[in-house]
């Protein structure tokens, strides 16, 4: 029995998810290098090394491919996280794990920060219409619900802890340190991106955390 052939259509379709991924990718990092103001579709296109006919028939316009881009933002850092496998380890140590995790990746990853930046410049207004980045989201409080349950069960925990709030905190304090380092260094007098600062400002940020967490 011969092998089936593949139709004609699936390497088309494989064409068109590069093709796709060369232009999100193109346009991640020009919209984190210009904000959404100063992007342009003629740059994406170049970068993405597309016709901007192309570009504009899988995304009909510079905001459509912006709000591509941040579910693809969240995406990624959503998979990322579910990596680490969180409701298999004790409470205590999947908190330190995810706030040691949500760290490590915005310093590793810039453009995630940069990408906010624009979105809250243009009051979220892209994220609010955008039904499918709250669905890449619930999961992980939905986790961190489970996991202060578990550590409130267990005698760990206190017990009335929002999830929300919790994340928005660990997130909150990553964020503010990296993304307003050069105002910080500048009027501390002190140079707060060298990797003994780094050590020092996560250590601190565990320290809050778990410290709050925690029952005395």
């Amino acid at each position: 029995m011969k092998a089936s052939k593949a139709t004609p259509a699936e390497p088309r379709s494989r064409d068109a998810d590069r093709s796709q991924l060369a232009i999100l990718l193109a346009a991640r990092d020009e919209f984190a290098q210009y904000g959404l103001a100063g992007a342009r579709v003629d740059r994406i296109a170049e970068r993405a090394d597309v016709n901007k006919r192309l570009l504009y028939y899988y995304f009909t316009s510079k905001d459509e491919l912006f709000l591509a881009v941040l579910e693809s933002a969240y995406a990624h850092i959503r998979e990322a996280e579910q990596q680490l496998h969180l409701r298999d380890l004790p409470p205590a140590q999947a908190i330190r794990r995810l706030t040691e995790f949500t760290w490590n990746y915005y310093l590793e990853h810039p453009e995630f920060l940069t990408l906010l930046n624009s979105e809250n410049l243009d009051h979220g207004r892209h994220l609010a219409k955008s039904s499918r980045v709250r669905k890449t989201n619930l999961p992980l409080i939905e986790t961190l619900a489970e996991i202060l349950e578990r550590g409130r069960s267990e005698g760990i925990f206190r017990g009335g802890i929002d999830a929300v709030q919790l994340y928005v905190s660990i997130a909150g304090m990553a964020y503010f340190y990296l993304n307003n380092n050069h105002t910080l260094s500048a009027i501390f007098d002190r140079d707060l991106m060298t990797p003994k600062a780094h050590h020092e400002r996560l250590s601190h940020i565990c320290d809050v955390i778990l410290g709050y967490v925690l029952r005395n």
